[in-house]
């Protein structure tokens, strides 16, 4: 694909168009788990800058906030509290930085032997369906609500085209954000909206040191990871350049993992390589690296505006479970997919063992605990996965 010489204000107004595509999702996933979501548009503006610093400008990405990890941050802020849940975050743009390494020495191989689709599809499903209960909990606050936002979510899905189709969580929690204005005004708060000022830096959270929570979420990387070396790829295909080897998938890597602890410190949710925008990339055949700078510089300037951050947080939370209810199930149904594409056969007495331990360690909540030391959830369930699939034998074909 050639790429498009563009002006000055059709960069901008392009990467305008890349931030709007990715700012739904990227205050989602902190107003579910908790967090200032004026914090992780700042995050997933500097990480974003800071990634293309790393890969020399070259790599047409925008990070924002990752769905992966909101099942453990909620479970880990619950055991070691959200200061310690945030060095195990930070833990996790570590991984990052190692697997970085390994891919520069060795090259991607060893990741796909470690990591395969019978591993990563189950891990996937895991992330979805390990929050499902959360989602119908918020969900039943108010069904009206939410079943208005899960169904223009649904629609948009199905029949929108252009951008429409590409952001339909946003167009549902819009719809059902008005819906709740219109007549459920009264139960709603806008007394934070009026008193907050128009310029008013994010609330940094503080972190606090703690293996325990460093150990609960390092696994967890595992998925994005794998999720991010598949970015890299099909935004190589879409700009019609190779950025695995230029300038390497070791440093996008490394520039995500940088990023991801980045976020983490400042208080937000880690950040990864969002499809999103790179489905945006592929609709408007833009693969020019400043636009996604220049999406970059529009979150951060967003996430200083006092009165937006506040208007944010009043979106009732049946709105947000309505949402909830499609995305982990699509997060899920991702995974199912990962499967089916990898053409994964589930006749297989192995490949059933280690998808089926995998998701019931998973689900049924299976810890495991040394001293002060203790793994549990996605977390234990990647590691048995791994373990399993580099002990068990591959058939034979009869």
């Amino acid at each position: 694909m050639a790429e498009q010489k563009l002006s000055s204000l059709r960069r901008t107004v392009v990467g305008a168009q890349f931030m709007f595509v990715a700012f739904g999702s990227t205050v989602l996933v902190p107003l579910l788990v908790g967090f200032d979501p004026a914090v992780a548009l700042l995050a997933a503006g500097l990480g974003t800058l800071l990634f293309h610093l790393i890969t020399k400008g070259k790599v047409p990405v925008y990070l924002g906030s990752s769905f992966a990890f909101i099942a453990p941050i909620i479970k880990a802020t619950e055991l070691y509290g959200m200061p310690g849940m945030f060095c195990g975050l930070v833990a996790v743009g570590v991984v990052y930085l190692l697997m970085s390494l390994l891919v520069k020495l060795f090259g991607t191989g060893f990741i796909k032997k470690l990591f395969p689709p019978i591993v990563i599809g189950p891990v996937i499903m895991l992330i979805g369906l390990s929050l499902a209960g959360t989602g119908v909990d918020m969900a039943s606050k108010n069904w009206v609500l939410a079943l208005i936002s899960l169904g223009v979510a649904v629609v948009c899905s199905i029949f929108g085209k252009g951008i429409v189709k590409l952001i339909p969580v946003v167009f549902g929690a819009a719809a059902g954000y008005i819906a709740a204005v219109i007549f459920y005004r009264s139960s709603m708060d806008f007394s934070a909206v009026a008193s907050a000022p128009w310029f008013q830096m994010p609330h940094f959270a503080k972190m606090s040191f703690s293996w325990q929570a460093i150990v609960f979420m390092v696994p967890v990387a595992i998925a994005p990871i794998i999720e991010h070396i598949g970015d890299v790829y099909a935004i190589s295909e879409i700009a019609g350049k190779d950025f695995v080897q230029e300038p390497g998938l070791h440093r996008t890597m490394l520039g995500d993992g940088l990023a991801c602890s980045l976020a983490a410190f400042l208080g937000g949710a880690p950040v990864t390589t969002y499809s999103e925008v790179t489905g945006a990339v592929s609709l408007t055949k833009v693969t020019d690296p400043v636009c996604m700078r220049i999406a970059a510089l529009f979150a951060i300037a967003i996430s200083l505006i006092g009165k937006v951050g506040a208007a944010i947080q009043t979106i009732p939370t049946a709105v947000l479970g309505g949402i909830m209810l499609l995305l982990f199930g699509t997060i899920a149904s991702v995974g199912i997919n990962n499967l089916v594409k990898a053409g994964i056969d589930m006749s297989k007495t192995r490949n059933l063992i280690i998808a089926s331990l995998i998701l019931t360690v998973g689900i049924g909540g299976a810890c495991i605990s040394v001293g002060q030391f203790s793994l549990a959830g996605i977390g234990l369930a990647s590691i048995v996965g791994v373990i399993l699939n580099l002990v068990l034998p591959e058939e034979k074909a009869n």
